[in-house]
């Protein structure tokens, strides 16, 4: 008998197996581990992540949500609430210009790699991916220096569940109450002493005189902490590791930079970070022979659409010249991802800073430790070893 577990270690490990079984025999499946709906077919999840008056996100979006933070971020928010803060948030982002960005984050990229020089072996993540996306978070929003490595250790606890209870830990819990406090005191610092950074923007965006309250403010910073570490660090480490795995690409984006444009998008399709996210109905919905009551939750599962065969030719090939429209890799729908061109830009420029220093790597270890987390898929290492 099928059953499929977002919470297990071995679907952490290879989830491709279990997604095509659920596309072709079950494509609107009750899981009783996870005690919801899994839409594992790119149509339906597409279609889903449209219809925001049918799969609600105001219960939360995270597969094992944090408490208290449901309906105050941009993603656990449904129109108008959640276009109201989308703007104001956007209007944020706006005032800091990408382009005074991509000078520092040319430097960091630089300055991350340049230890890399000559060592045999290393822990991608350790060593590079984990130290370039927090020193780009902090520049980004204006977080004050000295403190990067809790920070990480905090946002990675936040969106990690326990795979035996299926529940957020004491740990975990006792992190995202860490961040909160955190970012409570960068915001009053940034409301009195206000700089050109995000969380300055964020606390004083206003559009016809409409502004965030406290909590909003507070509660989409520690968002936005969260999700600029663990997306954008669980990207790079899922980029490096298609490359590693498939030489021919890698060497290819090697020789030519203006590829990993490319690169990065099927990246995103054939191996996102950004695994699964949950909504709660809010009418009884018949799909596929199945009856999904109002109030049952629903699982998007963004890494099975996007290796549906159904909407791309030969999904389990990792081909950088494929230029794969409609991906999922930053969601969809009224909730796609904010940070889509930020994102977009720090891993193209760390790429081009990697590959001056290490231009040919391979995977050291076949089986890798997954960071246990029914949303997220990273691996928690990534030992390469430079030819």
């Amino acid at each position: 008998m099928f059953a499929f577990d977002p919470y297990s270690p071995v679907v952490d490990a290879d989830p491709f197996p279990d997604y095509r079984t659920l596309r072709d025999e079950h494509p609107c499946f009750w899981s009783h581990e996870a005690q919801m709906w899994v839409l594992s077919r790119y149509a339906d999840i597409v279609s889903a992540g449209q219809d925001w008056q049918t799969y609600s996100s105001a219960k939360g979006n995270l597969m094992t949500e944090l408490p208290g933070r449901a309906g105050a971020t941009l993603g656990t928010t449904d129109p108008p609430r959640h276009d109201r803060l989308r703007g104001l948030v956007q209007h944020a982002f706006m005032k800091r210009n990408l382009e005074t960005l991509s000078g520092p984050i040319r430097d960091i990229g630089a300055a991350c790699a340049a230890p890399l020089a000559g060592r045999p072996s290393f822990d991608f993540i350790g060593d590079f991916s984990s130290k370039f996306t927090v020193r780009v978070l902090f520049a980004a929003l204006g977080l004050p220096l000295g403190n990067e490595a809790e920070v990480r250790e905090k946002a990675l606890l936040m969106v990690q569940s326990d795979p035996t209870t299926r529940a957020k830990a004491p740990q975990h819990i006792a992190a995202y109450q860490w961040m909160q406090d955190y970012a409570a005191g960068v915001i009053a610092e940034r409301r009195a002493n206000p700089v050109n950074d995000l969380i300055s923007h964020f606390a004083m965006a206003e559009i016809d005189g409409d502004r965030l309250d406290e909590r909003e403010v507070l509660l989409t910073t520690t968002t936005l902490i969260m999700a600029g570490i663990e997306s954008l660090g669980g990207f790079m480490s899922m980029f490096a590791l298609n490359l590693a795995d498939h030489a021919e690409a890698r060497r290819a984006v090697v020789a030519n930079p203006a590829l990993l444009p490319d690169a990065v998008e099927e990246s995103l399709r054939y191996n996102t970070s950004a695994q699964r996210f949950r909504r709660c109905l809010q009418r009884d919905v018949e799909l596929h022979g199945q009856t999904m009551r109002a109030g049952d939750f629903v699982c998007l599962a963004y890494g099975s659409g996007n290796r549906d065969e159904r909407q791309y030719p030969n999904p389990d090939v990792y081909d950088i010249a494929r230029k794969p429209r409609g991906h999922l890799g930053f969601g969809g729908g009224v909730h796609a991802c904010l940070g889509t061109a930020i994102a977009r830009l720090s891993v193209k420029i760390a790429f081009e800073e990697f590959h001056r220093v290490v231009p040919d790597y391979r995977r050291v270890r076949e089986h890798l430790a997954w960071m246990p987390s029914s949303t997220f898929r990273s691996p928690v290492r990534l030992e390469l070893a430079a030819h």
